[in-house]
């Protein structure tokens, strides 16, 4: 009976070492989740202003620019549009060379349609000015009363506003989106500065007076004088021979 007993407590120790120590089933290893990665913020409007400072020598133009808030309303536009613009930015060099005190004689109004004047609402690369038809259309309003004309030689681009004409000199930027070129002339438009009108024809020289004829009013009195005088004396003389002769 007893070696039974040994026997089944043996078994049964076995069979608990095998259940009890063996080790738990590892569960199914948790998967890392990951916060989703925001993309990055969409980049802003091209910023026409600190290009132009970055190359440093359109201050002038830069001015004129905040001045009449042009650089709001290229950021609105280039926010707003896909079809960007073109810029002719003149050279501080192109703005002396202006008459003294020519753009602080426009008002308020005319000086924003100047340097619209100088902004295409489109991007234009060099090999698009090809195929322009003229007169162009710039952000200063209609092509009647704003003309620009653009025409091509080579590889030359030019541009005519109809009182100057300049060629593109540089390419400051350009993104496909946002062209700057460099003009060595400030582009002048007819409506805002209309051409001096011409000088009057000089007076023609006052005739020369007739040496035979009196010089003045005085000379004619006195030959008139001088006439009846001797007029006179001459009937007198004649009078005093008829008394004489008479017997």
């Amino acid at each position: 009976m007893q070696p039974f007993i040994l026997l089944f407590w043996l078994l049964f120790l076995h069979t608990c070492s095998q259940t009890f120590c063996q080790s738990p089933a590892q569960s199914p290893a948790a998967t890392q989740t990951k916060a989703p990665v925001s993309p990055p913020p969409p980049a802003g409007p091209t910023d026409t202003i600190q290009i132009l400072l970055k190359a440093g020598r359109f201050l002038s133009f830069v001015r004129l620019m905040k001045a009449t808030h042009v650089d709001t309303q290229l950021f609105s536009q280039l926010n707003s549009s896909t079809d960007g613009i073109t810029m002719f930015a003149p050279n501080d060099n192109a703005f002396t060379s202006l008459v003294a005190g020519a753009v602080g004689s426009l008002n308020d109004r005319e000086k924003l349609e100047f340097v619209q004047f100088h902004i295409l609402p489109r991007f234009l690369s060099i090999s698009d000015f090809q195929t322009l038809s003229n007169p162009v259309k710039t952000l200063a309003g209609s092509d009647r009363k704003f003309p620009l004309t653009i025409t091509t030689s080579d590889n030359s681009v030019t541009v005519s506003s109809g009182l100057t004409k300049t060629s593109l000199s540089n390419t400051i930027y350009t993104d496909k989106q946002v062209a700057i070129y460099e003009i060595n002339k400030v582009l002048v438009p007819r409506d805002l500065f209309p051409p001096a009108p011409p000088a009057p024809a000089p007076a023609k020289p006052l005739a020369e007076p007739d040496p035979v004829a009196p010089r003045d009013a005085s000379s004619a009195l006195v030959i008139a004088w001088q006439h009846r005088v001797n007029v006179v004396l001459f009937g007198a003389g004649l009078y005093i021979a008829a008394l004489v002769m008479d017997p």
